[in-house]
This record gives structure tokens, C-alpha cells and sequence, in this order.
């Protein structure tokens, strides 16, 4: 008996009536709005509390919607003192060469271990996947002893040379995403002369688009986000925008202006929802294809 028939079978003997199209699609709309206001809500509280005055973070009772709205924040959380633009210019320097690297060194290898044959291939996969489960605090502080070590530290070296080293969860993208593609394409270029590292190039890496801007645009994220590395890492003049935010937006005396911190907090995070919004299709099209092969 089909799992259909089988749920026909008990509501005719339960008495229950089966939900109509209409009425499931109305529950699935009612369910996804639930959902986006619970996801939305603290970037909506965020963009409020960006546009308080700053006598209203102990007002009571608790100021929601602030009237009026103080845009002026948003042009003084940017100004000169604050040093936001130089922040986002360092921020890049660290997320724009690595998100290449990484996303370079991650297809290579993935196109090696979908593609060619070599004893221990299986074994040196599962190595790679295990990488997922170690938890990035535990080899951080180990990572900065290394690199302290060789005069490092302050510098934007270790990003590039993470990024020269691949990711393992990129790696695993584009390894799941090339076993999908037929071995009629690699016979056919090999029987025209090219190479493996041209069979790479121009015929493998030009249907990648969706699991390259996949990879690219998760750890560009995890690029411009990352607060805890470059803290330990850099100075308080070559660090990031992240970090940044907690400690420049003081007064003279030491105390934290709530507003202004909340206003860059909106203009940081900025860049990252609209990479998202715009990239959507192609981040979802990207996990789909990854999964179709083991």
C-alpha cells in the first residue's frame, strides 16, 4: 500500500477530511510570514535603535519606535574621527584576496578529489571533511603562535595564506558539485589534447557559476564578519570594521556612544544583506547541485 492510499485508509476511518489545496497553502503563507517576522525582528529593532537619540537608551518606559527619528546618526557615525572608511578599507584588504584564494584553491582541490584517481583519494577526503568538525577557537590561538613565530601578526599574511590553503566546507561544494558533471565532457577534451588543468579551466570551471558564487559569497560573510581572529590578530590600526565598532564610538570620557555604535552596527551589516537579497537564487541553486552525487 502506497503512502497515499495509507492516509486515505485512516481518515476514512478517523472521520477526517482531507485539508483542500487552498487550505494548505494558506497554512504554508501563514507559517513563512511567521518566520520572516521572527528572522527580520532584530534587524528591524537594530534600525531603530540606530535612529534613537542617545538619551533614549535609559529612558523608561523602553523607547520602540523613536519620534523623531534622529537620521542624523547615520552621517556622524561616518565622520572622519570614527575612521569608518579606512575600517571598510581594511576590512577588504583582508576579505577580498582570501575570498578569492580560498575560492581558487578550494575548486582546484575539489576538481581533484571529484576527478582524478589516486591511491588514498577516499581516505584524504574524509581527512578534509573531518577539518568541519574542529571548532575554530580551538586552533586559533595555536595559529597565532605560528605565526607569530615568523613576524606574522599585524599583517594581512594570514588570510592569504588561509586562502591559499583552501576550506574544507568550499572544498566539499565544489568536490559534490563536479561529480555531477558528465564524464562524456572530460573524455571529449581529453580526446581534443587538453590537458587536466585546461579541462579544469575551460570546460568545468565555466558551469561552476552557481557553487563559485555560492563559495565566494559565504566566505566573503565570514570575511567582512569575522570579529574574534582579527582581534587577536591586528592592531588597532590595521584592524577590522567589526572589531572597530565596540571600540571607537566613545566619547571623551570613555563612555560608549549607544547610538552611533548602533548606527555603524546598521551600515556594517549593510553590504552583507544586500549580497544576500541579490545572490539568493543562486546561493539556494548552489546547495541544491552540491547534493545531487556523493
Amino acid at each position: 500500500m502506497s503512502q497515499a492510499q495509507a492516509l486515505t485508509t485512516v481518515r476514512v476511518k478517523t472521520g477526517a477530511k482531507p485539508l483542500s489545496a487552498v487550505t494548505r497553502q494558506i497554512l504554508s503563507y501563514v507559517l513563512l510570514v511567521l518566520v520572516t517576522v521572527i528572522v527580520i525582528m532584530p534587524v528591524v529593532w537594530l534600525v531603530l535603535a540606530a535612529l534613537r537619540r542617545e538619551d533614549a537608551w535609559m529612558a523608561y518606559p523602553i523607547v520602540i519606535i523613536p519620534r523623531p527619528a534622529q537620521w542624523i546618526n547615520f552621517p556622524t557615525a561616518v565622520a572622519p574621527q570614527y575612521k569608518f572608511f579606512q575600517l571598510v578599507g581594511n576590512t577588504l584588504q583582508i576579505a577580498l584576496p582570501s575570498t578569492i584564494l580560498t575560492v581558487a584553491s578550494s575548486a582546484l582541490s575539489g576538481f581533484a578529489f571529484a576527478r582524478l584517481e589516486a591511491p588514498g583519494k577516499r581516505f584524504l577526503f574524509i581527512l578534509v571533511l573531518s577539518l568541519l568538525m574542529v571548532p575554530g577557537m580551538v586552533t586559533t590561538i595555536p595559529n597565532f603562535m605560528l605565526f607569530s613565530k615568523i613576524g606574522l601578526t599585524d599583517t594581512y599574511w594570514p588570510w592569504y595564506l588561509w586562502g591559499i590553503s583552501g576550506s574544507a566546507f568550499h572544498i566539499f561544494l565544489f568536490r559534490q558539485f563536479f561529480s555531477t558533471i558528465s564524464k562524456d565532457l572530460e573524455d571529449a577534451a581529453e580526446v581534443d589534447g587538453c590537458s587536466r588543468f585546461r579541462t579544469f579551466w575551460q570546460i568545468f570551471l565555466p558551469l561552476s557559476g552557481p557553487v563559485l558564487a555560492t563559495s565566494s559569497i559565504f566566505h566573503f560573510q565570514w570575511a567582512w564578519g569575522s570579529w574574534f581572529v582579527p582581534q587577536i590578530f591586528l592592531s588597532a590600526d590595521k584592524t577590522t570594521l567589526g572589531v572597530a565598532v565596540s571600540r571607537y564610538y566613545v566619547d571623551p570620557k570613555g563612555m560608549a556612544i549607544n547610538t552611533l555604535a548602533t548606527a555603524a552596527t546598521v551600515l556594517y551589516i549593510l553590504p552583507m544583506l544586500i549580497i544576500f537579497l541579490l545572490a539568493q537564487k543562486y546561493i539556494v541553486q548552489g546547495i541544491a547541485t552540491t547534493g545531487l552525487k556523493g
